[in-house]
């Protein structure tokens, strides 16, 4: 099952759907998708695709997907996440996110946006899905 986030680059966009990055461009342009300029990119060309219901649509509709099984959701799901609600750990995440400032609560959350969860944890390598 392939899950696609709420935003998504074009290049995780492509990867997710095994096309070029330039057919990722194109449908942009043609189907009118709703982007945001990617903070922190010099030269101002990376985008943020919002994946919302048109965007899931166009996807599940082109001929090299619409014999495909698999189905899109958004986001990743919370279950894996649930039974961490009440941990220590939990509870120290959320102490730290409240005792940041909004600017680097806000910096957290481009980095959350643009590498996901997984990216986070390797990032901080405790990553062990793999």
């Amino acid at each position: 099952m392939k899950r696609l986030r709420s935003k998504m680059t074009t290049e995780e966009l492509a990867e997710c759907l095994n096309v070029a990055k330039q057919t990722v461009n194109r449908w942009i342009r043609e189907q009118n998708w709703k982007t945001e300029k990617f903070p922190g990119v010099k030269g101002g060309r990376a985008r943020l695709i919002h994946i919302d219901a048109s965007v899931r649509e166009f996807i599940l509709n082109i001929p090299a997907f619409r014999k495909t099984p698999s189905f899109y959701q958004m986001e990743e799901p919370l279950a894996e996440y649930e039974h961490f609600a009440h941990s220590h750990a939990y509870r120290q995440i959320v102490d730290a996110l409240d005792n940041m400032s909004s600017t680097e609560q806000e910096k957290l959350a481009q980095l959350l946006s643009r590498e996901g969860i997984r990216g986070f944890l390797a990032r901080l390598n405790i990553d062990e899905s793999k």
